[in-house]
């Protein structure tokens, strides 16, 4: 036996900036149980270490080698019985495989959080041996959504009675009383254009392709759209051919990624979600948090979000026209935009709140370690 003070850990497999991982952030830095300790266990360098850093959170480095590496497994399993590890909380689909074998072997429990439809890819390689690990390895699984729940039932990985469903959840404090910052200068934008704002990396689930649609058929110079995320070569190269060929190439720009994201959302007038898929989509809201009226594709995580025509506006997917018609529709009609603003900011303050979601995880921590404070 160790003297040590036991450890709650934290695991990820990615190391760019994105939603799952900022909630692994915030959860690793803010959620403690007195006579505990945290640490985080990532793959490599990148944004993540780089926040990891900024927030004073103890972290350690540990290189896989390969999808089953038995020296990586072996490394991380001597670090968990270094650290006296108590617990280990693994979001996305690589860690929850990596722990649901390392927990086993070191008996410990496991809290696993799915952030998307991507972690349940029926083509996944060897999804069969890797869903029946996750089920003997997972001691309570986590999804975003009610909709992210159901689709993992239907994919035949856990029932959905054994899934909780736990929304992600931000600091809405960050996001009041921002000092705009110079995107219009930047960008060469004239000072009375309206300025829409999307946030997220450009991947094919994000669906730009919708949004540059949209922006051809409002056919209204005065509006520019401001898309803030991580970009992808090719898939924006494809981008680039189509904002060509609409002739919209000089009202869309995709500025990468932008580290101060409340700075962001409180340079734009509106805020538009195009995805084909969200396992629940942070970036919508921040932008409620952010008081911008909000427009999202019905893409899985959104309609949990939203109210329809009550704190925003959903739109189908791929259905470019109809969200033209929501965004002139909104820009029509300021007192219209202004209403669901409002009411998006109250909802977003009353149901997806850090302290919300960190409660919820909470007890299940107490739960899997018998905890009493």
């Amino acid at each position: 036996m160790t003297d040590k003070t036991p450890t709650i850990v934290h695991a990820i497999d990615t190391t760019g900036p994105g939603g799952a991982e900022t909630v692994f952030l915030d959860i690793a830095q803010q959620l403690h149980l007195a006579n505990y300790d945290n640490l985080a266990i990532i793959k490599g360098p990148g944004w993540v270490e780089d926040q990891l850093k900024l927030r004073g959170i103890r972290y350690s480095i540990l290189k896989p080698h390969g999808f089953l590496s038995i020296p990586y497994y072996w490394q991380v399993y001597q670090l968990l019985k270094r650290e006296n590890a108590a617990l280990v909380h693994a979001h996305l689909l690589g860690s929850t495989l990596t722990y649901s074998i390392l927990t086993l072997l070191a008996r410990l429990p496991l809290i696993a959080t799915l952030h998307g439809r991507v972690d349940i890819n029926p083509n996944e390689r060897f999804v069969s041996i890797k869903q029946k690990i996750m089920r003997m390895g997972v001691n309570q699984l986590i999804a975003v959504s009610r909709d992210l729940a159901a689709y993992i039932e239907q994919r035949g990985l856990f029932p959905v009675n054994a899934i909780d469903v736990i929304y992600n959840g931000v600091n809405e404090l960050r996001y009041q009383n921002i000092t705009s910052g110079s995107l219009r200068e930047q960008l060469n934008i004239p000072e009375g254009a309206v300025l829409v704002g999307s946030l997220g990396n450009v991947r094919p689930a994000k669906n730009y392709e919708t949004l540059i649609n949209a922006a051809a058929l409002l056919k209204d110079t005065n509006l520019h759209f401001v898309i803030a995320g991580h970009q992808k070569k090719d898939l924006m190269e494809k981008l680039e051919i189509q904002m060509r060929a609409l002739g919209v190439d000089q009202q869309m720009h995709f500025i990468g990624f932008y580290e101060n994201t409340p700075e962001f959302l409180a340079q734009m007038d509106l805020f538009v979600l195009s995805s084909s898929s969200e396992g629940f989509s942070i970036a919508t809201i921040e932008a409620m948090a952010a008081g911008l009226p909000v427009i999202a594709t019905r893409c899985g995580g959104p309609e949990e979000i939203l109210q329809h025509g009550i704190s925003g506006y959903l739109v189908p997917t791929e259905a470019p026209q109809q969200l033209a018609d929501a965004i002139n529709y909104l820009l029509c009609n300021p007192s219209e935009a202004t209403r669901i603003a409002v009411a998006g900011r109250e909802h977003m303050s009353s149901t997806f709140s850090l302290a919300a979601m960190l409660s919820a995880y909470k007890k299940h921590y107490v739960k899997l370690l018998d905890y009493t404070a």
